[in-house]
């Protein structure tokens, strides 16, 4: 029992990675669009994800430290303040998307307009990041956004033409669409599934709990089903808009029509459910993306971090947060889409890639930190093939960004 709840900080990365506000809109536009065309870079990017996770959260277990204190240690302070630069602000951009995505998420369950929910969603973070325990935040979060496993109820009640739907399974351009789009949402799907935060939020996690190489065998699981099961999920959002949107044309471009196959499908029991998920993974993945704000800030600069400690002893950690929500407060004030910030955020996490993965490569292969427990052989030729699918994304993200007009 101990180790099934232990899979709630699996569950809970995994949902901030692949169904947070964003990627629901993603998913969706790319099914709407290009049908399951793209499922393929989903797959690539959960091996990845859980690859690179796997190697985080056994350097966490083996040294007792979080992954970006080794890095800053082992790489030096030049090295560790890129990858600082680089994820900090695309988390930072992150989380001002997740405000507003809890935002949006409690307009549709309360037709209430979500700017006056904005305050209301970041002052609710920091009170749990303030007061609730981190077992108590991963289990009630996580669990609460496995409702979300609707889209995949609704997608059989749809009751599709299978073969019809397998067929789409095949890489392939839609006629209406450009091998450059095609690209540029291939390269969006893979920034999204393989966020550095993710990573960061997963090692610092496991030191929240306590971890240990007694630990390992509930770090795989948390890994093998919290990460496949967020891209069980994605896939299901992109196969609702598969089978209602596409054949409609209908566009997508707001959270509403993300959730009408749901409610086509399962009518308003599905619909009461996906709400629930939509505001269970939007709000975990607020909660995610501010820790890591204040996990890397502080692991970077020595301070004391973490919710095991009292916030008055670790308070510029949770200084450093609260001062992430109010600028996220004060971006979502200008009244820009949540759901744009999100989709450049995910693009420009591609450009970020190698500057996470690579030192955590180098760090899961150092003894001094993690003794016998270094990376196997066949682990490090997947993490090598990773690293050059990675360089490939960064180095495309922007021209395929720009000469698509961000995929539009």
């Amino acid at each position: 029992m101990k180790r099934l709840l232990g899979v709630a900080l699996g569950i809970l990365t995994a949902i901030g990675g692949f169904v947070d506000i964003g990627d629901l809109v993603t998913n969706a536009v790319v099914g709407s669009r290009f049908g399951l065309s793209l499922v393929w870079v989903v797959l690539v990017g959960v091996v990845g994800i859980c690859l690179f996770a796997n190697m985080s959260g056994r350097v966490a277990a083996a040294s007792g430290r979080a992954t970006f204190e080794v890095i800053r240690e082992r790489l030096g302070a030049r090295a560790g303040l890129a990858n600082l630069f680089a994820s900090f602000l695309i988390n930072l951009m992150t989380v001002t998307a997740e405000i507003g995505g809890v935002a949006l998420a409690l307009q549709l369950a309360s037709s209430v307009n979500y700017l006056l929910w904005i305050p209301v969603a970041a002052v609710a973070v920091w009170l749990v990041i303030w007061r609730v325990k981190f077992s108590i935040m991963e289990n009630v979060t996580g669990l609460l956004g496995l409702t979300l496993i609707v889209f995949a109820v609704a997608l059989f009640m749809l009751k599709p033409d299978w073969g019809t739907l397998g067929g789409q399974l095949a890489p392939a351009v839609p006629e209406q669409e450009t091998v450059w789009t095609y690209s540029y949402y291939a390269i969006a799907l893979f920034g999204a599934a393989m966020t550095p935060y993710e990573v960061f939020f997963f090692s610092s996690g496991a030191v929240e709990e306590g971890w240990t190489v007694k630990d390992l065998l509930q770090e795989r699981i948390n890994v093998l089903v919290g990460f496949p099961l967020g891209g069980l999920l994605s896939v299901a959002i992109a196969g609702c808009a598969a089978v209602v949107l596409l054949p409609a044309g209908i566009a997508v471009t707001s959270l509403s029509q993300v959730i009408l196959p749901v409610a086509e499908g399962a009518g308003k029991l599905g619909l009461a459910f996906v709400l629930v998920g939509v505001v269970a993974a939007t709000f975990g993945a607020a909660l995610e993306t501010t820790l890591s704000s204040g996990y890397t800030l502080a692991q970077y600069f020595g301070w004391s971090w973490g919710k095991f400690r009292r916030p008055a002893q670790a308070a510029r950690f949770h200084l450093a947060m609260i001062v992430c929500l109010f600028v996220g407060l004060a971006v979502l004030a200008t009244g820009v889409d949540p759901v744009l910030v999100t989709e450049y955020s995910v693009v420009f996490s591609a450009i970020a890639l190698p500057l996470t993965y690579l030192p955590i490569l180098i760090v899961a292969n150092d003894p001094q930190y993690m003794g016998k427990h270094v990376n196997g052989r066949v682990v490090n030729m997947l993490g090598m093939v990773y690293l050059v699918i990675i360089l490939a994304a960064s180095v495309a993200a922007i021209p395929l960004m720009i000469v698509t007009g961000a995929g539009s």
